[in-house]
């Protein structure tokens, strides 16, 4: 069991919050020039990040005929800036404002002959402040990050396992920089009821948009200020009659503050199999609003499938 927590890195939220918060703000910046460049997809699915091995990465951007490929590098605290000319460009990770962040994303650009404009407030938070204005978020742990990749890189194929055994539409595992969380979610191919919107820094429309159909969405969280700790989620939207009281592994819960069932990262950090008890809990809470919200899982399930070795 030591062995699996070493594998399993400490995410208490008080030890890393001030550089959580920091990073929440960079990824946006960098997400945000993946929104600014990407053609719109169904559900936002243009616009997050994906976990690389090497940390987070915004996949290839179309650009003036040419593709732009930026990345969070957790290895060597880097952001990373690649062009399909061959080109590439790239600043430390180390203790800076956003605002000072930001001057150097548009500095990393100009040097690989690109210009991209974004929309410089933040989304999804309260009271934002403006990029080029923020010098409050200045702090970076690059242990922290580090430590916050490596879980990523343990909770990513559990995610894409349990991807696999559904045949209906299903996202891919995404990392949205908005809510920062690593999700996947599941549609039951119905339209669903409007969203009523208001999240913060997100035009209700957009949110609507993404609740356009029945889901279940599960995914894994940090934290912040209001819920400081690390956790997995389930939900369901709409969320049907009894879906919260049905059965749940032991260790989670349904937190009706979050409207979610929960199961506390560190749960699973120190338990005999997390991968297994990560899985358990994907399957049983995706059940819970498949059969309460009378799903035809008949018709969009299939056996979790793993590549043969050799």
């Amino acid at each position: 069991m030591q062995a699996e927590r070493e594998e399993w890195p400490d995410l208490s939220y008080p030890a890393w919050r001030e550089t959580l918060a920091s990073l929440h703000l960079w990824t946006q910046i960098v997400g945000k020039v993946r929104l600014s460049l990407t053609p719109w997809v169904n559900h936002s699915w243009q616009v997050p990040l994906y976990v690389s091995a090497r940390g987070l990465t915004t996949s290839t951007m179309p650009i003036a005929r040419e593709l732009l490929e930026l990345e969070f590098d957790f290895v060597s605290q880097r952001l990373v800036g690649r062009s399909s000319r061959g080109e590439e460009r790239s600043f430390a990770l180390v203790p800076q404002t956003v605002a000072d962040f930001y001057g150097r994303v548009r500095e990393l650009l100009a040097g690989l002959r690109f210009a991209v404009s974004i929309n410089e407030r933040p989304s999804e938070l309260p009271q934002p402040i403006p990029f080029p204005e923020d010098r409050v978020h200045a702090a970076y742990d690059a242990g922290a990050a580090h430590r916050f990749w490596r879980a990523l890189i343990r909770i990513d194929p559990v995610l894409k396992l349990f991807r696999t055994g559904f045949i209906g539409k299903v996202s891919p595992v995404h990392f949205f920089w908005g809510s920062f969380d690593l999700a996947v979610t599941r549609f039951s191919g119905r339209p669903a009821p409007p969203h009523p919107g208001g999240i913060p820094g997100l035009p209700d429309a957009v949110t609507r948009e993404a609740y356009s159909h029945e889901v279940s969405s599960a995914g894994f969280w940090p934290g912040n200020a209001a819920a400081p700790r690390a956790v997995f989620y389930s939900y369901a939207y709409p969320e049907p009659a009894a879906f919260r009281e049905q059965a749940v592994p032991p260790g989670a819960n349904y937190d009706p503050a979050l409207g979610e069932f929960v199961l506390p990262y560190e749960t699973v950090r120190e338990a005999a199999d997390p991968e297994g008890m990560l899985l358990d809990f994907l399957i049983r809470t995706y059940a819970a609003a498949a059969d309460t919200g009378a799903w035809d899982r008949a018709a969009l399930e299939a056996p979790a499938r793993v590549r043969p070795v050799g």
